[in-house]
């Protein structure tokens, strides 16, 4: 698996091969508040790069979790379903949202060092 990429919407992702996982940063999470109630697509549901893919409800507001590439579902957390919370402890592990794949890989997103610069 490589890396995880950050992107100035505040998504983390990681590729292997053309399988792509994505979630929210905990710096996302922490700004969101207490997450209440995640909505997610359907398996094989396709989505473009930018376009709206998953909401997030929590307590303060609701947010948009963006497809960082041209993607195809493959799998959604359905812990996410009795346990949104898993966002917030743990965004960057067992709270990932979807699991897709992609067809074409693009070079984009921050390091973990740039997206830290980025929001401070």
């Amino acid at each position: 698996m490589t890396e995880k990429k950050y992107l100035e919407t505040h998504e983390w992702f990681s590729i292997n091969d053309n399988e792509i996982t994505v979630g929210i940063s905990d710096f996302a999470q922490s700004e969101l508040g207490d997450i209440v109630f995640v909505t997610l697509p359907s398996v094989d549901e396709t989505f473009s790069k930018g376009e709206g893919m998953v909401e997030v409800e929590a307590t303060k507001t609701v947010a948009e979790v963006y497809a960082p590439m041209d993607i195809t579902i493959s799998e959604v957390n359905n812990k996410l379903d009795s346990e949104p919370e898993l966002i917030n402890s743990d965004p960057c592990g067992d709270g990932w949202i979807i699991k897709g794949t992609i067809k074409e890989l693009e070079n984009i997103g921050m390091s973990y060092q740039e997206y830290e610069s980025f929001i401070s």
